[in-house]
């Protein structure tokens, strides 16, 4: 074999290697590691508390809110499906803001709920429901995806690899457009879909997504849940997902947050 054709090999092996590591545990190919998605979410998660475009709510003086969210977030995590359960920081925010139904998850696995979404939901299962979906969107990397195809790779290595205080604008417009990120079909149907996995071994509703979409019906669907494929389908596609596993339904039952209600977790705010 000459030369030419021992370089070709090994470069066709290298990038072989390199698509293959990337499908590891079925989350799509990615030029960005895990703890790429780490560190990026800490960065982010860090400028998104210092910015001051963002009034998160303090965890020693809304200790009640906190412990109730961090219960259901530790509820998911204990059902085994989440695949980063160990890997990412899943740290939960409240966002003080009644007007915005909205919710995000960085990569990593950093947590934002807006008091307004917390208001407008009737039930814990509901709210379950929109959370595995945000965790969804961070385990299965989604959002770490859509950020690559938005920045580029460089410009997100850039961010990385920075100090303090370097790259702060550019590194202010990634947490921003995390509001806002604009899901593949593709990954909305899949995120539905793990946020029933997510689920079904909890005490929630597994289709508590489904119950989201039930009460927006045709209204103007907030961003972070997108607006494809029609709720309809999501509603029929959420509860097929919810009885192919046999899961448990327990609708009428908001006390499934270490006994609180779920009317009394909405008065906290």
């Amino acid at each position: 074999m000459n030369m030419n054709k021992i370089t070709l090999f090994l470069c066709f092996t290298l990038v072989l290697g390199l698509f293959t590591s990337c499908k590891k545990n079925g989350t799509g190919v990615f030029l960005f590691s895990v703890q790429d998605d780490v560190d990026l979410g800490a960065k982010v998660d860090a400028e998104i508390k210092s910015s001051g475009e963002f009034t998160i709510l303090d965890r020693s003086s809304n200790a009640a809110a906190y412990n109730y969210l961090n219960t259901m977030r530790d509820q998911i995590l204990a059902g085994g499906a989440v695949t980063f359960k160990d890997e990412f920081a899943w740290e939960l925010n409240i966002i003080d803001d009644d007007s915005t139904l909205n919710a995000f998850c960085t990569p990593g696995g950093y947590i934002y709920v807006y008091t307004g979404l917390i208001k407008y939901l009737k039930n814990s299962s509901s709210l379950a429901g929109v959370m595995g979906h945000e965790m969804a969107h961070a385990d299965r990397r989604h959002s770490s995806s859509q950020l690559q195809q938005q920045y580029g790779l460089d410009i997100l290595l850039s961010l990385l690899s920075s100090t303090t205080g370097q790259n702060g604008e550019l590194l202010g417009n990634v947490a921003a457009s995390l509001t806002s990120l604009a899901f593949s079909r593709a990954d909305e149907k899949e995120a539905d879909k793990y946020s029933v996995d997510y689920l079904c071994p909890t005490a929630y509703d597994a289709a508590g997504a489904a119950r989201f979409f039930e009460k927006i019906g045709t209204s103007s669907t907030p961003a972070f849940l997108s607006t494809h494929p029609n709720p309809e389908n999501r509603v029929a596609n959420i509860n097929a997902d919810a009885d192919a596993l046999t899961c448990s339904e327990d609708l009428e039952n908001p006390d499934v947050v270490s006994g609180v209600p779920y009317t009394d977790f909405q008065a906290m705010f």
